[in-house]
C-alpha cells in the first residue's frame, strides 16, 4: 500500500514537472511570435521606405524548379501562423523556391494528407466521405481559393522534407496520389513526388506516447491522469471557445470538428470533455494514436516504398552506453530543457509485461536510443510491420549516385527540435543539414536530367556572352 501510493506521487509530480515545462515553452513561444510582430510592426511605422521603385527580379528560370515542400510536426505551424515565427528557423530562405503549409498542428496524419494536397492544388479540403462519417467531423474543411503549385502532377513533381510526424504524413499522401483517392483527380499516381527528405521523422512510432497518456495495451486510448488530459483540456476549451484573432494567430485544426460554442453550446464542450465528440472520441482521429506503435503499424500496412521516389532520413538521437552499459541522456548541456526528462524516461522504457507486446520481435532495448521525442529506431525508414530497403550513410558523397526506391539515413547527434525554430541553438549544424538536403534535392534528386538552378543559368549566359 505504501509503496503504491510513493509511486503514485512520483508519477503526479513527474506529471506537474512536465505540465509546467511544456506550458512554459508554449507560453515562450506565443510571447516571442507576439513581440516580433509587434517590434516588426513599430519598426515598420517609423523607418518608412523612401525607395521610389522595386528592382524586378526574372522568375522564369525560378519558377522552372520544382518547389520543395516543408511539412512541419505536431504542435507545427506554417507560414502565416505566429505571426513572423517560423517553424523551421528560417530554412525556407536557403532556396528559391520553398513553401511552408499550415497543416493542423494536432489533426491525424490522414486529415493533414488531405490538407496538404488542397494547399497546393487548390479547392475544398474533401477528408473523405467514408472517414468523415466514421470519426464524427464534416466531410469538408478549408478552402484554398489558389492552389500553392496548381501545376502539380507526374511531370512536374514535388520534393518534400517531413519533420516528425510532417514525414509521415507525406508518405500517407503519396500513397493515396497512387491509389487516387482524390474525387475529380483520377491522374494522381505516386510519381507526383520526386523525394521525401525526412527529418528526425515518426516513420514507426514512439514510445514517447506511452508516457504523454496513450495506453500501451491499444495505442489508442488516453489513461486517465496523464499529460495528453491536460493537453486535451486545454485543446478542448481553446477550440470552444473559439476566439477569430486566437485562433488566427494559432489553430490546433479541429475545425472541422465543429467544437465551437457557436454550433455547440455547453453540451457540446461536456461531450468533447468526456470524450464522446470531438477528435479526442474513440475514433481517436488525432495524432497521437497515429504516432504510437500500434498506430504506426496500422498506418504503414498500407504504405510503400515506391520505386521511382528519392529516399532520404536524419534520424536524430542524445543517448549514450557508456562501458555498453545502460542507455542513458548524452549530455545535459545539448538537451532541450523541454525535451530532457523524457530522453531520460524513454532511454529507460519497458514495454508492461502484463499485455501482449506491439510487434513480433519487439525488443525494448531497441527502442532505448531517442532525442526526447521519438525513438532514433523509428526514424531510420519504415520497418513495421515490413522493413523496407535501406542504407545506412556515413557521408553524403558515399550515396551518390542516389537510386530510387530507397531509404538512405543518416544518424545525427541532435536532440528532436535542433533543427527547429531557434536556429542559433543549433549554430553551425542548422547550415550543414539544410544546405545539404537543399543540395541534394536541386543537384542529385532528379528523373530526367539535372536541373539548372538560377544563379547557374546566370552564370551560363554570361560565359556565351564573353566567348562571343
Amino acid at each position: 500500500m505504501i509503496q503504491r501510493l510513493v509511486v503514485t506521487a512520483l508519477q503526479l509530480a513527474e506529471l506537474s514537472v512536465s505540465s509546467v515545462v511544456h506550458m512554459m515553452y508554449g507560453l515562450y513561444i506565443f510571447s516571442s511570435a507576439v513581440a516580433g510582430d509587434l517590434t516588426q510592426t513599430l519598426s515598420e511605422s517609423i523607418f518608412k521606405s523612401k525607395t521610389t521603385g522595386e528592382v524586378k527580379r526574372s522568375t522564369t528560370q525560378v519558377n522552372d524548379l520544382p518547389p520543395i515542400v516543408l511539412v512541419h510536426g505536431i504542435f507545427g505551424f506554417g507560414k502565416g501562423r505566429l505571426g513572423g515565427l517560423s517553424y523551421f528557423a528560417g530554412a525556407e530562405k536557403k532556396d528559391e523556391r520553398v513553401l511552408v503549409p499550415d497543416l493542423g498542428s494536432l489533426t491525424s496524419v490522414h486529415d493533414r494528407a488531405r490538407e496538404l494536397f488542397y494547399y497546393l492544388k487548390g479547392g475544398r479540403v474533401d477528408y473523405g466521405e467514408d472517414h468523415s462519417k466514421a470519426c464524427g467531423h464534416s466531410q469538408f474543411g478549408r478552402f484554398y481559393e489558389k492552389g500553392e503549385y496548381q501545376e502539380w502532377d507526374e511531370d512536374h513533381p514535388i520534393h518534400f522534407v517531413g519533420h516528425s510526424a510532417g514525414a509521415q504524413v507525406v508518405r500517407v499522401l503519396q500513397q493515396m496520389l497512387s491509389d487516387k483517392m482524390f474525387d475529380g483527380y483520377e491522374n494522381t499516381n505516386e510519381n507526383w513526388v520526386l523525394s521525401l527528405t525526412s527529418l528526425s521523422g515518426a516513420l514507426n512510432g514512439t514510445t514517447r506516447t506511452y508516457l504523454d497518456g496513450i495506453s500501451p495495451e491499444d495505442g489508442k486510448s488516453l489513461k486517465l491522469i496523464s499529460l495528453l488530459q491536460i493537453c486535451k483540456l486545454g485543446v478542448v476549451m481553446y477550440d470552444w471557445l473559439d476566439i477569430p484573432w486566437l485562433k488566427s494567430y494559432y489553430n490546433f485544426g479541429f475545425d472541422h470538428f465543429n467544437m465551437s460554442w457557436k454550433k455547440t453550446g455547453l453540451r457540446g464542450l461536456v461531450d468533447c470533455l468526456l470524450g464522446n465528440a470531438g477528435p479526442f472520441a474513440s475514433s481517436g482521429d488525432w495524432i497521437l494514436p497515429d504516432l504510437s506503435i500500434q498506430g504506426s503499424m496500422k498506418l504503414n500496412a498500407n504504405l510503400k516504398t515506391f520505386p521511382n521516389t528519392f529516399y532520404f532520413s536524419y534520424a536524430t538521437k542524445r543517448t549514450r552506453k557508456p562501458l555498453g552499459m545502460m542507455t542513458v541522456p548524452s549530455g545535459v548541456m545539448g538537451i532541450h530543457p523541454l525535451l530532457f526528462i523524457r530522453v531520460l524516461q524513454m532511454s529507460q522504457w519497458r514495454f508492461p509485461p502484463d499485455i501482449p507486446l506491439p510487434y513480433k520481435g519487439y525488443r525494448d532495448e531497441d527502442w532505448q536510443d531517442n532525442d526526447g521525442a521519438l525513438n532514433t529506431i523509428s526514424m531510420t525508414h519504415p520497418r513495421i510491420p515490413v522493413e523496407h530497403s535501406n542504407l545506412i550513410v556515413h557521408s553524403d558523397s558515399d550515396c551518390l549516385p542516389l537510386q530510387p526506391g530507397i531509404w538512405y539515413y543518416k544518424i545525427v547527434e541532435a536532440d528532436h527540435i535542433l533543427f527547429i525554430v531557434n536556429r542559433e541553438r543549433a549554430g553551425v549544424e542548422f547550415d550543414l543539414i539544410y544546405d545539404s538536403i537543399f543540395e541534394r534535392c536541386r543537384k542529385h534528386v532528379f528523373r530526367k536530367s539535372p536541373q539548372t538552378l538560377p544563379n547557374e543559368a546566370q552564370q551560363q549566359q554570361l560565359g556565351g556572352d564573353q566567348e562571343e
